[in-house]
């Protein structure tokens, strides 16, 4: 096996660990919402997120001296770098805070396993975001989005009738703007350190959440501390090493192919609201699942 692909490997693994932790995350967001409002485990995850990585930004602080890298930096090039980093970080996090938006709110309103396969539609948005982007897409690739696109027709249309459920719907608008949020890591990645983009990244959407929170909500501590299982998990673990997995993993990789892999969620979503929530498909919704899951596999096959 080559360097380059054991390096597409170790990333793809970075990235299927990801869809594994996300997967079980639409669990925790239904179960939260039993206690608290959407924009407030929007707010309280997403600082949690953003707390866990603080050790490790200190830890970097003080390991990492200046003249250590292999290229020295000018006071001007930091300067330049800070920038990107607060830019990028703030982009990453409003495009963050809105699709989870979108997506918390879909989630009270359809299944978890229907959430998050509708989710999983950034793997058809994001190789089309590339194209107009000028990037290059193989053909099996388009075939695989093809794949997907009829895999979610038979999970989210009843019967066949060209009509989304209204949490349908927002868990599939939430797929767009997680695609511009693949496409924005994809780009700043490259130009700022992964772990401080992703803390700048979590307290731009935890911002989001708390602005909506004291327009929209009355938040309650009682009502924080009751739902602090699932707020921790999506915190600690979604949250604060997910996303960080994410930016790690996206690094060096195809974003299409980056998409694709992380879209196995909706399977774990699937698998975790049946066997902890009890909730069902019907086999109409399953054939559509399973669709969807041979064009991410063949999509790794390319």
């Amino acid at each position: 096996m080559t360097r380059e692909k054991m390096f597409q490997l170790r990333q793809s693994s970075i990235l299927l660990l990801t869809a594994v932790i996300w997967g079980v995350a639409f669990v925790a967001q239904s179960v939260g919402m039993d206690y608290i409002g959407p924009f407030t485990l929007i707010a309280v995850r997403f600082l949690l997120g953003a707390l866990t990585l603080l050790p490790v930004v200190i830890f970097q602080n003080i390991t990492i001296r200046p003249g250590a890298d292999s290229i020295r930096r000018t006071a001007d090039g930091r300067a330049m770098g800070g920038r990107v980093l607060v830019v990028g970080g703030v982009l990453c996090g409003l495009a963050l805070g809105c699709a989870s938006t979108l997506q918390q709110i879909g989630i009270s309103r359809t299944t978890v396993g229907k959430a998050g396969f509708l989710t999983a539609m950034y793997i058809v948005i994001v190789p089309i975001y590339a194209f107009f982007m000028g990037r290059k897409t193989r053909p099996l690739i388009w075939a695989c989005v093809a794949i997907a696109c009829v895999g979610i027709y038979l999970l989210s249309m009843n019967s066949g009738q060209l009509r989304l459920s209204s949490g349908d719907a927002l868990c599939l608008s939430c797929a767009f703007v997680f695609a511009l949020q693949i496409m924005l890591i994809d780009h700043f990645v490259n130009l700022a350190d992964g772990v401080r983009l992703a803390a700048v990244e979590f307290l731009t959407a935890s911002a989001i959440g708390c602005v909506l929170m004291l327009i929209f909500e009355q938040p309650d501590i009682g009502d924080i501390m009751k739902a602090a299982g699932p707020l921790l998990y999506l915190g600690v673990m979604s949250s604060g090493t997910a996303y960080t997995l994410q930016i790690i993993g996206q690094r060096g990789l195809n974003p299409t192919i980056a998409s694709l892999i992380m879209s196995l969620e909706s399977t774990i979503s699937l698998i975790a609201g049946f066997l902890i929530l009890h909730q069902t498909l019907s086999a109409r919704e399953l054939s559509g699942c399973a669709l969807m899951a041979v064009s991410i596999v063949l999509a790794q096959l390319a």
